[in-house]
Parts: structure tokens; sequence; C-alpha cells
């Protein structure tokens, strides 16, 4: 192979993809390395496009007894994609399956907490995500990676890569919305043959580079509206007998604390979830995500639909974090989406719960029944344009309501609002609606 064809080393490598990606991607856009020897190329392809960075963390689930041969991988939040033509070839039982993913969740989260130090994940949702690795052969990974990246709720998926084989690319079609590769060689025999250094990357060059990427966005960003956080930290909350966990992040002085009362269908790590509370978090409010289930309750839909008891723990929550030094005294609004909303109304509704705003996204308000009636605090019911059963029950619920109310439907959403610039929208209406009545209420 002729020299020039040669990368010198993986950031070279990263310039010269950034720059052919220029042109191809828009929009908001984030770039994230596939670990470790992905993360300096894609730390190169970020700084060109101006683009926040991070990883994507992606585990192979191997059939049990040919390890080799991937059935599936698993990424962060315990997202999970299944090739259903290898599962059932090789006769792989439920239980296996839930095996393999169990075994490699706790790698996941490692990896995930040594690589991003405690920081938040950058979110993907609605977002032009450009997934980089330093190359391509099978493209087992690449293709994992892709299929994460649209679970997290990515817009548009675009694969980026220096150099890899034609009929990978070819195999990758269906995978990414866009695939860009610098070099396609005909005879390929490995990745590393084709830069003229290619020693392993280290972890620690991995966290650097990272660490690096966020102190850099935080000093673009020193004269925008973000906020410092005073505190941000995950949380153990018991209630009942239950352990129940949630994130806890305070704003530089708060106005108000905002408890996102998770049920079904979404959980406090759910990117959905995050882009909403950093949208809080902006506007001066604490917030405290919490899952209202434990993962063994996720999957009982005796559990997913008792609003009676995931209310007695949200109000239970409430108790607590009322009680916390540095929110203490603060007025309290609930977020709630699916089940979470019902939760979040019935506790409202309870006169010893004291709450200032109550605020539904594509929520379920109407498994609060007769409790909506009681509920005296602001409530905004929040539904996509598209979501049209889930409408018609939002407009049952608010002919129940007597209290001060709004229905705010957000044209061209559907249920879970993944359209471009829906989420946005959702975190407009709720902070306007809690700086409102959670200000006045201070």
């Amino acid at each position: 192979m002729a020299r020039s064809t040669l990368f010198r080393d993986r950031t070279d490598a990263g310039v010269r993809l950034g720059a052919a990606l220029g042109g191809v991607v828009a929009g908001p856009v984030v770039v994230v390395g596939l670990p470790r020897g992905g993360v300096p190329v894609a730390a190169e392809v970020a700084a060109a496009l101006g683009a926040p960075l991070d990883v994507i963390i992606v585990r192979k689930l191997g059939v049990p007894f040919q390890p080799e041969l991937a059935m599936g991988a698993i990424g962060e939040d315990g997202i999970t994609v299944v090739n259903p033509r290898v599962v059932e070839s090789a006769g792989i039982s439920e239980e296996e399956l839930a095996h393999a993913v169990s075994e490699q969740r706790a790698e996941v989260t490692r990896r995930a907490r040594l690589y991003r130090g405690g920081r938040e994940r950058v979110p993907l949702l609605g977002r032009t995500v450009v997934v980089v690795d330093d190359g391509m052969a099978t493209g087992a990974t690449a293709r994992a990676a892709c299929a994460i990246a649209r679970a997290h709720g990515a817009a548009r998926v675009v694969l980026a890569v220096p150099v890899a084989p034609p009929r990978s690319l070819e195999e990758l079609d269906d995978a990414a919305d866009e695939v860009v590769c610098l070099e396609t060689p005909e005879r390929f025999l490995a990745v590393g043959q084709h830069y003229g250094a290619f020693d392993q990357t280290a972890d620690e060059t991995v966290v650097a580079l990272l660490r690096h990427a966020a102190e850099h966005a935080r000093a673009s960003s020193s004269g925008s509206s973000t906020r410092p956080l005073l505190h941000d930290e995950d949380v153990t909350v018991r209630v009942g007998g239950a352990v129940l966990l949630g994130r806890l992040t305070v704003p530089d002085g708060p106005g108000g604390l905002v408890v996102f009362a998770h049920g079904s269908g979404s959980t406090r790590d759910s990117p959905r979830s995050r882009l909403v509370a950093s949208a809080l978090t902006g506007c001066e409010m604490a917030t405290l995500r919490v899952d209202l289930l434990t993962r063994e309750e996720e999957t009982d839909r005796r559990h997913v639909f008792d609003v009676v008891s995931m209310a007695d723990r949200l109000a239970g929550v409430t108790a607590w974090v009322s009680a916390q030094p540095l929110v203490g005294g603060l007025p309290i609004g609930y977020f709630g989406a699916s089940t979470g909303a019902a939760a979040a109304l019935r506790a409202a509704a309870s006169p010893a719960v004291k709450v200032a705003a109550v605020v539904s996204r594509g929520g379920r308000p109407d498994l609060a029944g007769a409790s909506l009636s009681a509920v005296r605090a602001p409530t905004l019911l929040i539904v996509g344009g598209h979501d049209s059963v889930v409408l018609g029950l939002n407009e049952w619920a608010m002919d129940r309501l007597r209290c001060e109310r709004r229905l705010a439907v957000v044209a061209g959403a559907s249920h879970l609002f993944e359209e471009p610039g829906a989420l946005e929208e959702v975190g407009r209406l709720a902070c306007d609606w809690f700086a409102t009545h959670l200000l006045a209420a201070t």
C-alpha cells in the first residue's frame, strides 16, 4: 500500500475526518467515540465541528457456546439490541439472553463512570449523532453503536471512520443515515495496518480527552444562561421498605425544586428526562429525578399501573427531599410522564403533600381517577399533537380538574416527543409553568 494512504496516527485521522464531515452534518450535533481507540479520533472531529464530545459504551452479547459470535449488544440505560436471526439459529433461550445482558450491564456501568468521572452524559435526543471509531473491520460494533444511538433518541446518525474495507461499508448502509469513510482499501487485513503509529489507547487517555472537552464546553458557555451547579449526584431514598434511586441536581441560587416522577416507560437516566431536567436547571430550578419503581418492579405490569403505591412513594420522596439542607424550604413542583404523571397528580391531591405546581408530559392523568378533583396545584398537561389516544385522555382529565389548569398540544409531536425540537418545546413550557408558580410561591 502506498505511504500516502496511511494516517500518521489517530490525531491525524481525526483531523482529516473532521474536515470531511464539515459539509455533511448540520444542526445540533453530538460526536461520540467508541472506546478506546475511537475517542482520540472523535476528539479531533468534535473540535472541527464545534460539537460536544462523549463516548458511546457498547458491549457485545456473545453466544454462550461461541462468544465471538454476537447475538446482540447492550448500551447504557440497559438499552439492548438483539440480532433475532442469530438468537433463533443458535437456539438461545430468554433466560440465556437475560443472563448475558446481566453479565455485561455491570461492565457498561463501570466504564461509563470511569470515562466520564461522574459527569452527565451528553443528551442525544433530537440531535445528529456522529459515531466515530478509528477504523472498522467487520462493522459489528459500529452497527450496535448506531442502533444504541437511535435508541437514545438520535434524530440522525452518521457513522464516520478513517478506514474500512468496501464490503463492510456496503453491509452498513441500513445502520446509519450516512456513512463517511476516508479510505477503502481492497487489501484489508487489520485497522492498524493503515496507521503509521497505532499504539493501544489507555483508559487514562480517554478520561483526559473527555474531561478536556467538557471543560472547554463549560468555558465556551460561561457567557450563556447555563448556571453553575452547587450539587449533582446520585441519591438513594428509602420509602416504605423500597430503595428508590434518584439524581439530585442543584444550581446556584435555585428558586424551586422539581421532582421528576418516573413510573412506566421512563427512568431517571432516560434522555428525555435528562434533557427536560437540564432545561429546568437553566431556569433556576433544582431537580430530583427519581425512579418510583425498582428495577425488578419495572418489568411487572402490576407495579407499573399501581398508581396508588407510586403516589405514596412520591409523597415519601417529597418528605425526604424537603429535609435536605441544600433544597429544604424550596417550593416543590412535580414533573411526571406516563403513569408517573398519574402518581404525581394523586400525590398532589393529598392534603399532607405541599406541592406548588404539576406538569405532565404525555401522561396518563386519567389513571388518577377521582383524585383529579382534589388537586389544588396549578397543572399543565403537555401532549403531542399526533398522540391522539393520550390527547383524548388528557382532555377527559381537564374536565375533571378543578385547579388552575392548561392543556398544551405540541404540534407534530408523537407520544415520546422524538421529533426534532419537540422535547425542547416541552422544556420551554415546563420552565415557564414552574417559573410562574414556583418562583411566585417563593
